[in-house]
């Protein structure tokens, strides 16, 4: 099985293998996770990362928002290093497409706010 692909992403709504999401999503290699609720709206936190940890991807795409709100705590930092996950942090949709281009070739996750 292919990593999960992002078909389109617009302001509260992502399509994910032609499937629709209104809420935030965690995109790992083998699964989505839908409704991903983070502890604080607009931080990631260790916590909020639990699955994507566990899963181990090579690289992990950050969406922040599309206007880039959602700020990854220095905290949610040390861990995915301390994880040896790399750490791509950028606007939702840059990081959708970090994310497509990416599961190519490595195990790549994303977890992805789909608002501000």
């Amino acid at each position: 099985m292919s990593s999960p692909k992002i078909d389109q992403y617009k302001f509260g709504q992502i399509v994910i293998d032609g499937e629709i999401h209104n809420k935030d999503v965690i995109i790992l290699p083998q699964r989505v996770i839908a409704g991903w609720w983070r502890r604080e709206g607009h931080a990631l936190h260790p916590e909020d990362l639990e699955a994507v940890i566990e899963e181990a991807p090579d690289v992990l795409c950050v969406g922040q928002g599309a206007y880039g709100r959602m700020r990854v705590t220095a905290t949610a930092r040390e861990a995915l290093k301390a994880a040896g996950i790399e750490l791509v942090s950028e606007d939702t949709e840059s990081a959708c497409q970090r994310y497509n281009q990416m599961r190519e070739q490595r195990k790549a996750a994303a977890v992805l706010h789909l608002t501000c």
